[in-house]
């Protein structure tokens, strides 16, 4: 009998990725709200740049993204040197697990971090480390007491995914400077954008040699469908990443709609405002029927529920209403619902429902 085909350890141990639900059987008018999708959509400037590179989609992409590159360092101040493009900020972060962990390596991450974080250590051989949070928000102190000189990578998102919470730039600093000297600390800032002047730790990454920040364009700017996202790190580190990535990873309609929409702060600060009155909106209406949240710095609220059996029948009622969320069992959560904030219909839609679930409608 010849040798079994098997993929390497480690792989098997992943379960499958489940994303946000877009439809429900036999129900019209379905208001999707499992994905943190932006209700504004992209700007115009994107969607035009987007029709625009079309035309020439017989020719292949740009290999070092030059023009997005330099439109995120002119907008961010960054260095567009040190700047990395991938498809979506996934991208990024599989390649830094890929880089540095393997067999025998530890990659740290909190217990209710994004899923994917054991997936990419998973992937590449390692082991995952999870550590608890304190009352759904990221605990520097359990943190830095499971790093060991196995750890490699440390992933924790900020804003983080699905609480809503962050911490301060003291503590991720703090975080940063008791790292073990072999280990990375990967800044997931996929939802920075929603915090005004928040720079998602590109101080810390100038300063530092252990610091790395991932940041995507499929939330505020509304580009999900497009898969873009970037990395912000040190120069050694960001020479290895261009080394392992396939030479035209991103289209050329995305490259040119990503650049529109980094490009047009108006329309990023509408989106950024619009989420803030709506998303305080939803939190507070909840919060009167007895469905509390932790205050979010995101474009969701994580509503919590007495109890998973409630937070099943309140998603079922939702459900029946033609409205989808999130379940969230899968990120230690089972008696929340994670709920994106749409547009004003969507949010005042959402509170209606969850009203006549609690009966006071």
């Amino acid at each position: 009998m010849g040798k079994v085909i098997t993929p390497q350890p480690g792989i098997m141990e992943i379960a499958l990725y489940q994303g946000g639900a877009s439809h429900l059987d036999g129900v019209s008018n379905v208001l999707k709200l499992s994905s943190n999708e932006n209700p504004l959509g992209p700007s115009d400037a994107a969607k035009e740049a987007a029709i625009r590179a079309s035309h020439d989609l017989h020719r292949y992409p740009s290999t070092d993204h030059g023009p997005l590159r330099q439109a995120i360092a002119d907008v961010w101040g960054v260095d567009p040197a040190r700047i990395f493009c991938g498809v979506g900020s996934g991208e990024v972060l599989k390649l830094l697990a890929e880089a540095y962990a393997g067999p025998g390596d530890e990659v740290v991450f909190t217990e209710h971090g994004f899923s994917m974080y054991p997936i990419y250590a998973h992937a590449c051989g390692a082991t995952p480390v999870v550590v608890p949070e304190n009352e759904r928000i990221v605990d520097v102190d359990a943190i830095l007491a499971a790093c060991t000189p196995k750890t490699r990578l440390v992933f924790i998102a900020n804003p983080a995914n699905p609480t809503g919470t962050m911490i301060g730039q003291a503590e991720v600093t703090r975080l940063a400077e008791g790292l073990p000297p072999q280990s990375l600390l990967v800044l997931d800032g996929a939802y920075a954008e929603f915090v005004d002047g928040f720079d998602a730790g590109k101080a810390l990454v100038e300063a530092r040699e252990n610091v790395v920040m991932s940041r995507t364009f499929s939330k505020i700017y509304g580009l999900g469908g497009m898969r873009v996202g970037w990395g912000y790190g040190p120069q050694a580190v960001i020479d290895v990443l261009n080394r392992i990535r396939g030479p035209f990873n991103l289209s050329a309609p995305a490259l040119a709609a990503a650049e529109a929409a980094v490009r047009d702060t108006a329309h990023t600060e509408k989106c950024r405002i619009e989420n803030a009155k709506w998303r305080d909106w939803l939190a507070n209406a909840l919060a009167e029927l007895g469905v509390p949240s932790d205050t979010s710095t995101a474009n969701f609220i994580l509503a919590r529920f007495s109890d998973e059996a409630e937070a099943d029948a309140c998603d079922d009622h939702l459900r029946s209403a033609g409205i989808i969320v999130r379940k969230v069992a899968g990120y230690g959560l089972p008696h929340c619902l994670r709920i994106t904030v749409g547009d004003e219909s969507a949010c005042r839609r959402v509170a209606h429902a969850v009203a006549q679930f609690k009966g006071v409608a």
